[in-house]
């Protein structure tokens, strides 16, 4: 009996008044992939993200994890199970330092909250996990550097830090190489390899060099309906592929 993959969208739509941006999407990630959803701008890809974390309810479908129906639950109890993300555009707290960006997210997974008559063990634990996750990200040593103060690759590696202090079982990471110069977008590939390690990743991203290097399936969404899904190797033989996104005549 196959495996019961650990996400899957199944026959989800989502309009915005009479604009259609997903029709009848259907995608599954399995345990340990890391499952990469191309596609040109405008597509739907990152509505499609938005309607797997939470952020967004689809119109129709649903999103089944881990073998659970979760369409009905909302962004925070679906981070609870286990599901994460990162956004296009860096969403940080600019003023607070990394170590203090990432101690809050390790916070809001714990339940616990800052206040004067926690006991110090506790804050001490909070902060220790966070400075392991910087760590894990490539930031050990720039744990009291303002956020907001970072290199552009830094502040998206803090991006990712934020995520993964959830403890995510799926990473939605969205054009994580967004902004990215050739060195920094090649230890964010680094960094995600080591991810996959680690968690389930559905990964947007423009950059194909990185897409084919990363992903063990590509799904292909375009005008908000999956034209393909498959080993990277079907992708680029695909002749609608090759026409609608990697630009070369059938």
């Amino acid at each position: 009996m196959a495996e019961t993959p650990l996400l899957e969208v199944v026959g989800v739509t989502k309009h915005f008044g009479g604009v259609y941006a997903l029709t009848d999407v259907r995608l599954a990630v399995a345990h340990g992939e890391v499952h990469a959803l191309i596609g040109p701008n405008g597509a739907g890809k990152t509505t499609l993200i938005h309607v797997v974390s939470g952020a967004l309810r689809p119109d129709a479908g649903r999103i089944a994890f881990a073998g659970r129906d979760v369409t009905p639950l909302s962004m925070h109890s679906r981070s609870a199970a286990g599901i994460a993300r990162s956004y296009q555009v860096t969403n940080l707290f600019p003023r607070l330092s990394a170590l203090d960006n990432v101690a809050l997210a390790v916070q809001a997974r714990s339940g616990t909250s800052f206040r004067f008559w926690r006991p110090v063990q506790r804050e001490t634990q909070i902060f220790d996990d966070a400075r392991e996750v910087l760590a894990q990200v490539g930031l050990a040593g720039r744990e009291g550097r303002r956020a907001g103060s970072l290199a552009h690759g830094e502040q998206r590696r803090l991006e990712v830090a934020l995520a993964l202090a959830t403890r995510p079982r799926l990473l939605l990471l969205d054009e994580p190489m967004a902004g990215l110069g050739p060195e920094e977008s090649e230890q964010m590939v680094e960094l995600i390899a080591g991810l996959a390690r680690h968690a389930s990743l559905l990964l947007i991203e423009h950059d194909m060099d990185a897409v084919f290097r990363l992903a063990q399936r590509i799904s292909v969404l375009v005008g908000g309906r999956i034209v393909f899904s498959g080993l990277p190797d079907e992708v680029r033989a695909h002749p609608e592929v090759r026409q609608a996104y990697l630009g070369e005549a059938s």
